[in-house]
């Protein structure tokens, strides 16, 4: 069996390939083992979106071919959303929308599954990847043949011309491999199409030789699929009906519903011009009719819920980035008041389950009225983003840095390690040190450049408990000359502390 086919190293993981390999090669007990194996596996885009979006869309096209509807659904419709809204750019982005497209052609979705090889074309040829393009000028041509086939004598002839066309430009770029296969299967079915019967007798023949050195199951029902339409067109109807016979087994084989459904209607088709006496050709026609019927029913509603299996998740999607927006700073990229406050007690009660002790640090610019009349509130707008570059820099991931209000910063400091009693302190400190430090000549010119005066608490306590004490600490910096760093006593301590309290808000004019 062949493996690691080029276009798709790199966009698959090896183990998802190796079940679609299975699957063509009729292995279908085993692909179904291996496919539960890999579908329990998150997949990783590696940072990129559309690698992510290829895993899940592959995974959807096996999942129908296994027979598993509702899993290729939510395969599908987290697949389609993942890549919504992107701008479609590069090979992966050309594979998972050629395969999307595939996918939504079985279920039936029609309209939507010719856009999106159509698109897929267009994207590959961007991206100038030769096998990338190839894969999705076979799907796109492979439609085109199916949709022939169902079309009036007029437009029957123009759409195998297309997919003619299609097929030979693929042809041209890849000379192996399962997609080289794929297109000579098709391009055989597109020359027997424009009556074209020889040369697609020997292009079928050389997709059927390769196939089966491949223990490729799909390019064999294809491969008799189209000499069965050969001898059709010549008269000889037996031989049709054998070669027929055999498509149908390999399409079963390989649990290919598309395939089996096309080449049962056309074994029924020439069973019935042989007059077979048995029967068989009346019989299979109208089961053949009969599950078209209820498989065009089914595929409505597959395409309906698949629609509204991607809506909702991207509904989904758009309310959690709306909770998190809500929760951010949009000048700074900290969280803002509303998501300290909702994360604070989970930390605070985490650190104290440890049996550590929380921080809570509160920085407030000096003189930034100053910054603003002197240089401007863009320039302002500017420091206050800077600074927040400075707290994130000197603190720790797990540490939750935000905008409070105005000039005014908190971090609450968590899971301290627990010889380090002062980590309060020592944080605060690197802060004041760093916006001291920084050099504001670029960004406020001659202006008066701003520093940090800080009020730092620490004990087994609440937010605004905590926030109360800080506070404290912090007037008493400003008081004290700015630019400094003032530690509030942990809290369960009673020192005299009358000379400095103050209003919680009472250091708000003080700058």
């Amino acid at each position: 069996m062949e493996h690691d086919e080029p276009l798709m190293t790199g966009h698959i993981p090896r183990e998802d390939r190796e079940v679609r390999l299975l699957l063509d090669s009729g292995r279908v007990p085993e692909a179904n083992m291996l496919f539960d194996e890999v579908v329990a596996r998150v997949p990783s885009g590696g940072g990129e979106r559309w690698r992510r979006a290829t895993v899940l869309v592959h995974r959807a096209v096996v999942a129908w071919r296994l027979g598993r509807i509702p899993l290729a659904l939510e395969l599908a419709a987290e697949g389609w959303t993942e890549f919504d809204t992107a701008r479609p750019e590069g090979t992966a982005a050309a594979q998972t929308i050629g395969m999307l497209g595939y996918l939504l052609e079985s279920i039936g979705h029609r309209r939507a599954a010719q856009d999106m090889m159509r698109l897929s074309v267009r994207v590959a040829r961007d991206a100038g990847h030769p096998h990338t393009l190839a894969h999705c000028l076979q799907r796109l041509g492979g439609t085109l043949n199916f949709r022939a086939l169902d079309a009036a004598p007029t437009a029957a002839r123009r759409l195998f011309a297309d997919a003619r066309s299609l097929l030979e430009e693929g042809l041209g770029l890849v000379d192996e491999g399962y997609v080289h296969r794929a297109l000579l299967g098709a391009y055989g079915r597109s020359l027997a199409g424009v009556g074209e019967l020889d040369h697609a007798e020997r292009v079928a023949r050389e997709a059927m030789a390769l196939a089966r050195r491949a223990e490729d199951r799909w390019g064999l029902a294809v491969g008799n699929w189209v000499l069965a339409t050969v001898r059709r067109a010549q008269g000889a109807l037996p031989e049709a009906r054998t070669l027929g016979s055999r498509a149908v087994a390999e399409a079963e084989r390989i649990n290919d519903a598309a395939l089996l459904r096309r080449f049962s209607q056309d074994l029924a088709d020439i069973c019935d011009e042989l007059g077979d006496h048995v029967g068989e050709a009346t019989a299979l026609r109208r089961t053949v009719s009969a599950g078209r019927k209820a498989v065009e029913t089914l595929q409505e509603g597959l395409a309906q819920a698949l629609e509204q299996r991607r809506v909702a998740v991207q509904a989904q999607r758009l309310a959690v980035a709306a909770q998190e927006a809500a929760a951010r700073d949009p000048l700074t990229g900290l969280a803002n008041r509303l998501g300290l406050e909702r994360a604070a007690p989970h930390l605070l009660e985490r650190t104290a389950a440890r049996g550590r002790l929380p921080w809570l640090v509160l920085v407030d610019v000096d003189w930034f009225k100053g910054v603003n009349d002197d240089a401007g509130h863009a320039a302002g707008d500017a420091a206050l983003r800077e600074i927040a570059q400075l707290l994130r820099r000197e603190c720790r991931s797990d540490d939750l840095v935000a905008r409070w209000a105005g000039d005014e910063f908190v971090v609450l400091l968590v899971d301290a390690s627990e010889d380090r009693q002062d980590a309060g302190p020592v944080v605060a400190e690197r802060i004041r040190a760093a916006v001291d430090d920084h050099d504001w000549t670029m960004m406020l010119g001659n202006t008066r450049r701003p520093t940090v005066s800080i009020g730092v608490a620490a004990g087994p306590a609440k937010l605004d408990q905590l926030f109360a004490a800080a506070d404290i600490a912090l007037y008493r910096a400003k008081r004290h000359g700015r630019n400094r760093v003032e530690v509030h006593p942990p809290l369960g301590d009673s020192p005299d502390t009358t000379a400095d309290a103050s209003p919680a808000t009472e250091h708000a004019g003080l700058g």
